[in-house]
């Protein structure tokens, strides 16, 4: 009776579990414990261990509770103690968190919190600077800065004043500092700066310090950014304020005017840059200026160095700015394939909210125009831009890289300055070492280009050949191959005119949108859609041909695209720059039609085709047009006088 044997004993057991004895219950402890690890080698069970000792010693003494209700609230003081023990304005600390719980509620009334926040500060006095370091009481000083008086706000600057630099540097006092910093007026502004004064590279090098370099940055006016900026290009700037009222904000002019040796400034700037790339803090646009200026002076040598450290994950991180966008160009012309391979690879999962950047957008602009290894480009950028398209041409920056395949460096789509951006280089990595040649018994070459000899050929793209492995600021491949490839050959020229036949009426009506319609429509820079598109681009044209052809409605709430003054221009556009759009919108909408559509915005869209350089257009349409003018219904635009012309 095997069977009755054991059940006898698990019998046994369980009685002795749930008996009182308390012998009976230590052996059951025991038990379950057998398996478990007992050796000190493991943290946690060493912890449980010492702990179980403190209890059985704690029960020996009967100073330990009994119950569970006990034993917990006997654990909360002890650790109460504790926590008084170590910090020094606990109790103080306790007091300021009920006072800003009940501050922080959304029902407390005005004068009521402004009561609490007093007292609050009250409290604090004279202290600040101590509890400042403090998660709470961080937290609890900054509710009271915004909803403070401006004369509590002033006490408050003033006490932490002498002690900013040591608060710049703590993780949870600096939130305060900048909080007072957003607060301050001009006049403390300038005193933060003036206080920051001997301390900036110092503190651009700490992960923390940082970002107070860079608040102050952001606040500061151009001369007190100029002053920042300063101590970073030179000791002798450092030491004599004079220096520092220099008008000039190119650090070439700066040189150049103070008589600085460029040597000197460029070894001095190398020393507070380099820990700044070691340690990875790239994120704030002060430091973008810097590395800027550093590059418009620095040797071959030391530029590359400083563009290979960039040129990877890094990058992204940096180009929501302006600098830090030329940054990003400059690594994009004159690095390797090796190392734009690096860069697009990082921009992995980040090109959406990259190309709805207003800086990053011009960057990505960049890399799609000179990256000869299309194949990279489209796997990573072109696909990842596919899935978006509709939302990128109705977005002011997201419309940026699209129109810069569609048409590059369209002066109609960008400022002076973005060009300015899109064209920035270095000249010391751009001009070719002559003497280097005739040394190598090479002939001197016209090209802008310098070889990398150090690539391997592993590192060469899918796209590219030996040939493009180059420090190049153009790349090798020709532009209008590289702009096919990326455009046809990847699909994207497809999906765009599919985007614009489905959302016509919303895009041709919308102020960005309506750019990248045009493009499209009349088969972008070159013709480089046809013949490849011509049957999507006829849908198009006869898309939009059907919403003018739609009956003029003055009960309808939508204004027609004839109408409309981001639709009647772009159709406008389209009718002079496009012969194949103007027959179809005439035969499809406006023949015979005309007389409806003779005033107003739509009666420039009717002139044009009298304006086309196209004679099969105006043959078409003249003797319908002409009987319209000649009857005084459609007017004729007034020209506007050329610039050059006198009087």
């Amino acid at each position: 009776m095997e069977g009755g044997g054991k059940v006898k004993e698990f019998k046994k057991r369980k009685h002795g579990k749930e008996g009182s004895d308390v012998p009976g219950k230590k052996k059951a402890r025991v038990a379950t414990l057998k398996g478990k690890p007992q050796g000190g080698n493991d943290s946690k069970t060493g912890k449980f261990e010492a702990q179980k000792k403190k209890k059985s010693s704690e029960i020996k003494k009967g100073e330990a509770p009994q119950t569970k209700k006990e034993r917990r609230l006997h654990a909360k003081e002890l650790t109460e103690a504790r926590k008084q023990k170590r910090k020094r304005h606990y109790n103080l600390e306790r007091e300021l968190v009920h006072l800003w719980e009940k501050m922080r509620q959304h029902n407390v009334a005005k004068e009521e919190r402004a009561k609490l926040t007093s007292e609050a500060l009250g409290k604090m006095k004279g202290k600040i600077h101590e509890i400042a370091s403090s998660h709470v009481s961080s937290r609890v000083l900054q509710a009271c800065i915004k909803s403070c008086s401006q004369d509590e706000r002033d006490s408050v600057f003033e006490e932490v004043k002498p002690h900013l630099i040591l608060l710049a540097c703590n993780t949870y006092a600096v939130h305060l500092v900048k909080k007072l910093m957003d607060t301050a007026s001009k006049k403390q502004v300038a005193s933060v700066i003036s206080l920051l004064r001997g301390h900036v590279a110092a503190l651009l090098r700490h992960m923390v310090g940082s970002v107070v370099i860079e608040h102050a940055y952001q606040l500061a006016n151009a001369s007190q950014k100029q002053e920042l900026l300063m101590e970073l290009y030179s000791t002798e700037l450092q030491l004599f304020k004079d220096f520092v009222a220099s008008k000039e904000s190119r650090l070439v002019d700066v040189i150049t005017k103070l008589g600085l040796q460029k040597g000197s400034v460029a070894r001095h700037m190398g020393s507070v840059i380099q820990p700044i790339l070691e340690k990875g803090i790239v994120d704030h646009s002060i430091i973008h200026k810097i590395l800027v200026e550093y590059l418009s002076i620095a040797d071959k040598s030391s530029a590359s160095d400083v563009l290979q450290q960039l040129s990877g994950p890094l990058l992204v991180r940096m180009i929501h700015t302006r600098d830090g966008s030329q940054l990003g160009i400059l690594c994009i012309k004159h690095g390797t394939a090796k190392e734009r391979k690096k860069i697009i690879k990082g921009m992995k999962g980040h090109i959406v909210k990259i190309a709805h950047d207003q800086y990053g957008s011009l960057f990505l602009g960049s890399v799609i125009s000179v990256t000869d290894d299309t194949k990279l480009v489209t796997k990573i950028i072109v696909q990842e831009l596919q899935t978006v398209l509709k939302d990128l041409i109705r977005d002011k920056n997201g419309r940026r890289p699209l129109l810069q395949l569609l048409h590059p460096n369209c002066p109609r789509y960008l400022s002076p300055s973005d060009l300015a951006l899109l064209n920035s280089s270095l000249p010391s990595l751009c001009v070719k070492d002559e003497s280097e040649n005739a040394s190598l018994g090479n002939e001197p070459s016209n090209d802008k280009t310098m070889v990398d000899a150090k690539t391997a050929p592993e590192d060469i793209g899918e796209g590219e050949d030996l040939s493009t492995v180059t420090h190049s600021i153009d790349g090798r491949k020709d532009p209008v191959l590289r702009r096919r490839e990326l455009l046809i050959n990847s699909g994207l020229a497809e999906s765009l005119v599919d985007v614009c036949i489905e959302c016509a009426e919303e895009l041709i009506s919308s102020n960005f949108g309506k750019e990248v319609i045009y493009e499209v429509a009349i088969g972008a820079a070159d013709g480089i859609l046809r013949p490849a598109l011509d049957d999507k681009l006829s849908s198009l044209h006869e898309a939009i041909a059907r919403l003018a052809a739609t009956s003029k409605s003055e009960d309808s709430d939508k204004e027609h695209v004839l109408e409309n003054f981001h639709s009647s221009r772009t159709i406008r556009k389209l009718v002079l720059d496009c012969p194949s759009f103007a027959t179809t919108l005439w035969n499809k909408a406006l023949r015979l039609n005309c007389r409806a559509w003779a005033e107003g915005h739509s009666g420039k869209v009717v002139h044009a085709f009298l304006e086309s350089s196209n004679l099969d257009v105006c043959n078409l349409v003249k003797m319908e047009l002409q009987a319209l003018i000649d009857e005084g219904v459609l007017k004729v635009p007034e020209k506007k006088p050329s610039k050059n012309t006198e009087g």
